[in-house]
């Protein structure tokens, strides 16, 4: 008899510990997106200095339609490197992958750009990491990609 009890209080168990563990896959905690872009631009940008990007600018660099985002912070270089930090926050999970998929089409336009005149920046681009995370997109080409990773698994990415 005791055994049984056991038993159920062990198969309990396993059971809070499964509907724990499901409660949290898919989902990105509340991620600051300025704080977040900020961070990477000040952790993994070693050979250039980014510029902020002006989020009515975003549309027509990433073709992010209308709504798509709702809030953003993006660093771009001004100088001829590849290096660019993109994170937004989308209107829910579906834009998300959505952006997702605009983030991956840039990092593809601009490989082939630097291919033709700088192999080094079209070399980063090759590691460009393009992640989502609940209704959060980020982009990242930089340095120092063992950082970002880091970073954006810290922020839940």
């Amino acid at each position: 008899m005791k055994m049984k009890k056991l038993i159920v209080l062990a198969a309990a168990a396993v059971a809070a510990l499964c509907l724990t563990a499901c409660g949290k896959g898919g989902s990105a905690k509340n991620v600051d997106v300025a704080k977040l872009a900020d961070e990477l631009n000040s952790s993994v940008i070693t050979s250039d200095t980014l510029s902020e990007t002006k989020s009515e600018m975003l549309s027509s660099i990433y073709f992010f339609e209308e709504g798509q985002v709702t809030n953003s912070k993006v660093y771009m270089s001004g100088n001829a490197t590849a290096d660019e930090i993109v994170v937004v926050e989308c209107k829910d999970e579906d834009t998300a992958k959505a952006v997702q998929e605009l983030l991956k089409t840039r990092v593809s336009n601009q490989k082939e750009l630097f291919a033709s005149y700088n192999a080094d920046e079209a070399g980063k681009l090759e590691k460009a990491i393009v992640k989502t995370a609940g209704k959060y997109a980020v982009m990242v080409v930089c340095d120092d990609y063992d950082k970002a990773q880091s970073i954006l698994k810290e922020a839940g990415f």
